[in-house]
């Protein structure tokens, strides 16, 4: 005779061995994971804790937190993770959005009304992340994302698809800003790669080992992508154009000091939720 599971029983043990290794969150994330394995909903869990589980779905939900306590990311097991107010898929070629960045969806947002007819540059796209958020809250806008990761823009443009976004999102294979035309873009948003090499390997395994190195490494000081697009940037920007880009928690001195060198006026500092540095923001000046 098999010995019969629950919902509540998965559910509390998985908590406990995640709590064992260390992991942060252990409820939420034994929580989602079961959802997925037995294909049920947070209120079933609620409501009908002493559903059996098949032993499919037993199986299945053994798998992933055997992932988990490898120490990699809910995200990378279920292949989607929810940014904003919309659900992205994932391969292993894409950044893990992260809540932080939010800050700059909501920076460029407020730098137009709903209906503004805007265009849109996100240098970098990878999974769409901010590119489709954009969008979603702006109807009249049209956007391109460049990515130099070809499995990157595919990604975005299945994301694009699946949000019903794709006649307002069109993606391009080039470096930055590379054989885009000057004056080009009302609003240019852009998460760089900002990590300093040499603290790459001090992450967070879900990190470290689990997010491209390519969406990690900004060189040995963590600004070399800055050096590069602030000029860029402005370059494809129209005159009070609006860039907004990320930045580390400790790197918006140096950041608004190549912008400011760049031509970008009205600079602007924005902070996460965890009043930690987060965005610089400004524009380019009527005259340039």
């Amino acid at each position: 005779m098999r010995c019969m599971t629950t919902l509540v029983k998965a559910w509390k043990a998985a908590q406990e061995r995640l709590k064992d290794t260390g992991i942060d969150s252990p409820a939420i994330d034994a929580r989602l994971l079961l959802e997925a394995a037995a294909d049920v909903s947070r209120l079933d869990i609620l409501t009908e804790p002493h559903r059996e589980l098949t032993a499919d779905q037993a199986a299945a939900y053994d798998a992933h937190i055997e992932r988990r306590v490898r120490r990699e990311p809910v995200a990378r097991i279920l292949g989607r993770k929810g940014f904003w107010k919309i659900l992205l898929g994932l391969t292993p070629d894409v950044l893990i959005p992260r809540a932080d960045t939010e800050t700059v969806v909501e920076s460029a947002l407020k730098a137009f009304p709903e209906n503004a007819r805007v265009s849109l540059l996100d240098i970098g796209v990878g999974s769409g992340a901010i590119l489709l958020s954009i969008l979603a809250e702006r109807p009249a806008a049209k956007g391109l994302g460049t990515d130099i990761s070809e499995d990157a823009l595919a990604v975005a443009r299945d994301n694009a698809a699946n949000l019903g976004l794709a006649d307002r999102a069109a993606f391009l294979r080039t470096g930055w800003a590379d054989g885009l035309g000057d004056a080009s873009f009302d609003l240019v948003v852009s998460n760089p790669p900002y990590i300093r090499s040499a603290e790459i390997e001090t992450l967070d395994p879900e990190v470290r080992e689990h997010d491209p190195r390519l969406a990690l490494d900004g060189g040995p000081d963590g600004l070399d992508a800055y050096r590069a697009l602030a000029p860029e940037i402005l370059r494809v920007l129209k005159p009070l154009g609006v860039f907004v880009v990320e930045i580390g928690w400790d790197q918006a001195q140096d950041v608004r000091a190549l912008f400011e060198q760049a031509g970008a006026q009205g600079l602007r500092v924005v902070q996460d939720l965890g009043a930690r540095d987060r965005v610089v923001t400004g524009f380019k000046p009527a005259g340039a």
